[in-house]
């Protein structure tokens, strides 16, 4: 059977009536009271009536709006702090107009779950699939190569591993994003208690500045960015720490314009020839959109990234 529910101008138009009704009827009653008790003691219990009876939509306003709204705001924020996993919807929803928003609420973060579920069980299903063939492909050219081949026929093999070589490091990297996707690094870190190593010129401003974000999730984030800076060039970067905030900037010959717009995306990368799969940034992006933060690359000389949080 379905439950009744009150709407929100119900509920709101008769707490603002009520409240504007027992005032005037207080001040009727002060009128009649006055003479018989004296003005003093008459309004002192007519206030401590009053504020009896404002008690009663108070407590309505509290039950119907404000503890369905707190319901699904930590309902909506214990989808977002823990991707992957569905807490349990709220039990109250009050007024009609707030069941709804409830229902929607919940209808979304359903399809929102099943698309991530769909998205991890795709790519450990293919990651499955494609380690037995790319491993039999590896150890057939391993038996090949102890053969007698010539020239070209070795030049093919090399080929054949180099090939096998990519595909086992795209499967590690689609691995390593799907991870990302769903990893809770709740908490916080600073700068200074990384201890990051990297053979670049590492400067360190606001090492004590706390960051929301849990110290091992910062170090793959920073790690990353180190290795995409290094590969690229660059012989330094400085990491810039403020209330919430991140900078990273490094020293090399920066992102062309063409590339831009690409960079966060998976599979994107000007190093395919050198063994880059194109997924450190994506991965870094997906790591912290599961961590309540973003990443933006901006202009300058060099590489220069703003990361920064959502959630204190």
């Amino acid at each position: 059977m379905r439950r009744w529910r009150p709407s929100l101008w119900l509920v709101t138009g008769g707490a603002l009536a009520g409240t504007l009704v027992v005032s005037f009827l207080g001040l009727i009653a002060l009128r009649y009271l006055a003479p018989v008790m004296g003005f003093r003691p008459a309004a002192a219990t007519l206030i401590l009536a009053i504020a009896s009876l404002t008690v009663v939509p108070w407590v309505l306003m509290q039950r119907l709006i404000l503890r369905p709204v707190r319901a699904l705001s930590d309902f909506a924020a214990e989808v977002r702090a823990r991707p992957g996993h569905m807490p349990a919807p709220p039990g109250h929803y009050g007024t009609t107009e707030l069941h709804e928003m409830g229902r929607s609420v919940l209808d979304m973060a359903s399809v929102l779950h099943a698309r991530e579920t769909s998205v991890r069980g795709f790519a450990d299903h293919v990651t499955h699939e494609l380690k037995s063939p790319v491993a039999a492909i590896r150890a057939a050219s391993e038996l090949l190569a102890d053969g007698t081949l010539d020239t070209e026929d070795r030049r093919l093999l090399a080929e054949i591993d180099r090939g096998t070589q990519r595909i086992e490091s795209q499967l590690s990297a689609l691995a390593q994003i799907t991870r990302a996707r769903e990893a809770d690094h709740r908490g916080t870190a600073t700068l200074s208690a990384l201890h990051l190593e990297t053979p670049l010129d590492l400067r360190i401003a606001g090492g004590d500045v706390p960051l929301p974000m849990a110290e091992a999730g910062l170090r793959a984030i920073l790690e990353q960015l180190l290795a995409n800076a290094e590969a690229h060039g660059a012989t330094g970067v400085t990491l810039t720490a403020t209330q919430g905030i991140l900078m990273v900037e490094d020293d090399g010959p920066g992102i062309s314009e063409g590339n831009r717009d690409r960079i966060f995306q998976p599979f994107f990368t000007t190093r395919r020839d050198t063994g880059g799969t194109g997924m450190g940034l994506a991965i870094v992006a997906a790591l912290l959109r599961a961590n309540g933060g973003a990443i933006q690359l901006l202009d300058g000389p060099g590489a220069r990234f703003r990361i920064g949080w959502q959630r204190p």
